[in-house]
C-alpha cells in the first residue's frame, strides 16, 4: 500500500490510497488519521446479489434491465433525463433531424429539458439565434420543460427562465436518486450529488437520445473517497475537490466512477455536495455520486411529484481504489494557472496580485456560495480593493441574495453586504463569464488581467483572454482575496 504525497506540511498523515480489487477484500490496515464509521448498506434493488455492485452499477444494471453488471461492459441504458443547452441544442436537434427526420417526435417530450443559459445576456446574434432554434423545437415537439427567455432586457420579466442549467435542474426537481441524468454539457456531473448517474455527452449521442431515450455506455470502475472528520470553518466543498483533484491529478479518474462517502460528505449540505461532484469532470471522472440520505430527501420534498428509488452501494463491492482523506487537516487551496490540478496553498499564494474577482458559475454562483462570500465580507467590514464580479447562478439564487439574512449579520442580506462592501450588484443569472463567450458577456476578460475566480476551469482563455491567468479557490477564498487585493487565506479574516 503505497501513501501518496499530499498538498500540505503534514501530507503523510492526510490522504491515504489503497488498491481494491474485484476478488479481495480490502487489507483490514488503512493508514488513515480516522477511522470511518461503517454505515448500514442496503441491499440491491437489482435483484439476488452474486457478486456485489457500486452504486454506479447498481444504477446502470437497473438502466439496462440486468441483474448484474461489472466494469467494462457495454450496455444500453434506458434515459430517463436528457438536458441540453442554448450552445450544444441546435446541434443535437440538428443531428436528431438529420437521423430521424424532420417530422420525427421525440421519445417522450416530459424528459427532454431545454436550458438556455451560456450566451444569453448579449447582442450577439448567433447566440439569439440558437436560443430561437430551441424555442421552435420546443413549440415543434411541445416540449414540456423548456425554460425560455424572450426579455433580455429584464431578466425578472421572464417567468419561465431559469439560469445556469445544472443548478436549474436541481430546483426544478429534474434530479433524482437512482435515475440516469445526460446532458450536452461536462458538468451535468452536478447532479452526481442527488445518488444518480449523471454525465455530460457529445450532440450525437444527444441526438440518438433524443429519437430513442436510450444511450450505450461502458460501465465505469469506481474510485471511492472517504472523507471523514468535521469540516473546519475556513473550508467548503470547493477547497475539497480541489484537495483531490490537485492529488489525483487531471487524468487521474479517467472514465471512472468518483463515489463521495464518509462522515463529512453526510454533513455537507445538497449544494456543497453539488459542488462536490461538478468538478469530478476536471479529474476526468466520468461521473460522481454520493448516496441520497435524509438532506437529499428533504431537499426533494416539494420539487419533484414523481417516485424514485435510491440504490446504495454494496458492502462487498469491488473498487478500484480507495482513498481516505481527514479533512480536519486540510487549509484552503486555490488551483493556479493553467489547469485544475496545479494546486496550492492560498496561503502560499499571498503575493499573487490579482485584477478582479469573480464570484458565480454553476461551481460557484449558488445561494450558500455567496452567503460564505458575504460572512467574510462581514467578518471584515471593508471594503473590496479589486473589481468583484457577483453572478448568481439562477433566478432563485439572485432573489436569495436580496431576501434572505445572512446568519451573524442583524438581518442584513447577500445584496446588502455586497454593496456596502463595494462589489459589482448581483446581474443576472447565466453562465456569464465562465466560460468566455461574445465580448459584451458581462464581466468576460477583454484583457490579459489576473482573476481569482469561483468558477471550474482555468485554461488559457477560458474566461475570455487566452493570456489572462485564473485561480481557481472557494467563496471563502474569493471574498478574502477581493478585500486585499492578493490571493489571501480566509482565515485572515474569519478567525
Amino acid at each position: 500500500m503505497a501513501t501518496l504525497s499530499f498538498i500540505s506540511s503534514n501530507s503523510s498523515l492526510l490522504f491515504n490510497k489503497i488498491s481494491i480489487s474485484k476478488q479481495k477484500k480490502a487489507p483490514t490496515k488503512i493508514l488513515a488519521v480516522m477511522t470511518p464509521e461503517t454505515s448500514e448498506r442496503k441491499p440491491s434493488t437489482t435483484g439476488s446479489v452474486k457478486t456485489g455492485m457500486t452504486m454506479t452499477e447498481k444504477i446502470f444494471a437497473r438502466a439496462s434491465e440486468r441483474s448484474q453488471l461489472s466494469p467494462g461492459e457495454n450496455v444500453w441504458v434506458n434515459v430517463d433525463i436528457l438536458m441540453t443547452h442554448d450552445v450544444c441544442g441546435p446541434g443535437s436537434i440538428g443531428v436528431f433531424k438529420k437521423e430521424f427526420g424532420d417530422n420525427a417526435k421525440v421519445w417522450d417530450r416530459e424528459k427532454v429539458v431545454l436550458i438556455p443559459d451560456h450566451y444569453i445576456f448579449t447582442s450577439d446574434e448567433r447566440a439569439k439565434r440558437n436560443v430561437d432554434i430551441l424555442r421552435d423545437f420546443a413549440d415543434e415537439q411541445n416540449i414540456k420543460y423548456f425554460y425560455d427567455i424572450t426579455d433580455r432586457g429584464n431578466f425578472k420579466a421572464n417567468p419561465d427562465y431559469k439560469g445556469v442549467c445544472h443548478i436549474a435542474l436541481a430546483q426544478e426537481g429534474h434530479c433524482r436518486p437512482g435515475e440516469i441524468l445526460v446532458g450536452t454539457d461536462s458538468h451535468t456531473c452536478t447532479a452526481g450529488a442527488f445518488g444518480q448517474f449523471a454525465t455530460g455527452i457529445g450532440n450525437t449521442d444527444a441526438g440518438f437520445v433524443l429519437g430513442t431515450g436510450k444511450l450505450l455506455l461502458k460501465v465505469p470502475p469506481t474510485l471511492r473517497f472517504v472523507l471523514d472528520g468535521e469540516m473546519p470553518d475556513y473550508l467548503l466543498a470547493k477547497d475539497l475537490i480541489l484537495q483531490i483533484i490537485g492529488e489525483i491529478s487531471v487524468s487521474g479518474a479517467t472514465y471512472k466512477a468518483m463515489e463521495f462517502v464518509g462522515t463529512t460528505v453526510e454533513s455537507l449540505s445538497m449544494e456543497e455536495r453539488m459542488t462536490l461532484c461538478n468538478m469530478v469532470v476536471e479529474a476526468g471522472g466520468k461521473n460522481g455520486i454520493i448516496p441520497a440520505d435524509a438532506t437529499t430527501f428533504k431537499y426533494l420534498e416539494g420539487k419533484t411529484s414523481l417516485s424514485y428509488e435510491p440504490v446504495y452501494s454494496d458492502a462487498q463491492a469491488g473498487y478500484l481504489a480507495e482513498y481516505r482523506i481527514d479533512v480536519t487537516k486540510l487549509e484552503p487551496l486555490v488551483a493556479k494557472p493553467h489547469s485544475p490540478d496545479n494546486c496550492g496553498l492560498a496561503r502560499e499564494c499571498k503575493d499573487v496580485k490579482l485584477d478582479r474577482v469573480y464570484i458565480g458559475s454553476c461551481t460557484g454562483g449558488k445561494t450558500v456560495d455567496f452567503v460564505a462570500a458575504a460572512r467574510v465580507l462581514l467578518a471584515s467590514g471593508d471594503k473590496v480593493k479589486v473589481p468583484t464580479f457577483i453572478v448568481p447562478a439562477t433566478q432563485k439564487v439572485w432573489m436569495d441574495l436580496y431576501t434572505l439574512p445572512v446568519p451573524g449579520s442583524g438581518g442584513k442580506t447577500c445584496s446588502e453586504i455586497f454593496e456596502q462592501a463595494g462589489c459589482d450588484a448581483p446581474r443576472s443569472p447565466s453562465c456569464g463569464a465562465c466560460v468566455g463567450g461574445p465580448l459584451d458577456i458581462y464581466a468576460r476578460m477583454n484583457e490579459p488581467q489576473v482573476c481569482l475566480s469561483t468558477t471550474n476551469r482555468n485554461f488559457p482563455g477560458r474566461m475570455g483572454h487566452k493570456e489572462g491567468q485564473i485561480y481557481l479557490a472557494s467563496p471563502y477564498t474569493a471574498a478574502a482575496s477581493a478585500l486585499t487585493g492578493f490571493v489571501t487565506d480566509p482565515r485572515e479574516f474569519l478567525h
